[in-house]
């Protein structure tokens, strides 16, 4: 996993849309339930309606943020043999939503999964599918020090901007995606790529209320086919 850095920007400054006071009244009230003088049952369904009021939070941001570009682009995608084996390039864009933004602002961190899957076609039968390879990412920004963490497995890095967070998980190079004894150097096979922002590792009270939002279904794909 490689760091790089980016010229110093950020997001703007997050807030609150019209009608939604009461919603953080409700949740600065819950918190307070939930302290050293809560008991039992009491805490837990504190915390419960706390996640629930911090998904419907998020929820009337994405349905007012009003009308701006968002989604996946994927300008470099390629596939070559390298040592009997497969690698993959990508490269793509990001163009976050104004709810994704809000989130992270508030501290829910975001994970980015890429996913190439490598097939081998049979006309008497489904494809095969003889290889599987994923990659994700975490991002969260931490308030203490203005800044934005970039974890990759056991590695993290901060970076002093969303912008440079996010171009560091929006590529890869020489990924290795499938293994020379899983290749056959006279068979043709193609691989089926997507990356998207994975709603499924998300709290779950913000799966729940995700589910009918389009703010949150940022995803692009692409089949390849190496002959």
């Amino acid at each position: 996993m490689g760091f790089e850095s980016a010229p110093r920007t950020g997001l703007r400054p997050v807030r609150p849309p019209w009608g939604v006071r009461e919603l953080g009244a409700a949740l600065r009230f819950l918190m307070r339930m939930s302290g050293p003088t809560g008991r039992g049952a009491t805490c837990a369904a504190a915390a419960c309606v706390r996640g629930l009021l911090l998904a419907a939070w998020l929820g009337v941001l994405g349905h007012t943020a009003g009308v701006r570009a968002q989604g996946i682009e994927l300008p470099q995608l390629s596939l070559s043999r390298q040592e009997g084996g497969l690698t993959l390039d990508f490269e793509v864009k990001l163009a976050l939503s104004r709810a994704t933004e809000d989130a992270l602002q508030r501290g829910v961190p975001l994970y980015f999964t890429a996913s190439a899957q490598v097939f081998h076609p049979r006309w008497y039968w489904r494809d095969e599918r003889v290889a599987r390879a994923t990659r994700t990412w975490r991002i969260s920004y931490q308030p203490l020090t203005s800044s934005w963490r970039v974890s990759f497995g056991a590695l993290s890095q901060n970076y002093p901007s969303a912008e440079a967070a996010l171009a560091m998980i929006s590529r890869a190079t020489r990924w290795r995606i499938a293994e020379p004894e899983q290749i056959d150097p006279s068979e043709r096979y193609y691989v089926e790529f997507s990356y998207r922002l994975d709603s499924s590792m998300l709290p779950r009270p913000l799966q729940l209320d995700l589910a009918v939002q389009s703010d949150w279904r940022l995803s692009v794909e692409r089949t390849l086919k190496l002959d």
